[in-house]
């Protein structure tokens, strides 16, 4: 099932936006929580999402979310995927985002 379809679900898995925070603020997935690739570590104990829950790591096109997908798996997280394609898809697709901050 595609992400689009499990946030439609009523079923949503825990949406990590690895961009920086001015990416995220200009356009992101409703309910995706921001931790920058960069601070990922430092910051991922904050960001209260759950272990046991699955979650899907975003980025613009797929590259920072390859190591926030190792880094939470490393944090015991087990059922970890990324948006394949990351927003450039998502946008290209005509699914809906939300602006500002």
């Amino acid at each position: 099932m595609d992400l689009h379809a499990r946030i439609a679900s009523g079923s949503p898995p825990q949406i990590l936006d690895v961009r920086t925070e001015r990416e995220w603020r200009a356009s992101r997935i409703e309910g995706a929580f921001n931790a920058p690739i960069t601070s990922l570590h430092a910051t991922l104990q904050g960001l209260d999402l759950e272990p046991q829950h699955p979650v899907v790591a975003i980025c613009l096109s797929a590259h920072r979310s390859i190591p926030a997908v190792r880094a939470l798996r490393d944090a015991g997280f087990s059922d970890v995927c990324q948006l394949r394609g990351g927003m450039l898809a998502w946008w290209k697709a005509g699914l809906p985002a939300v602006e500002g901050p």
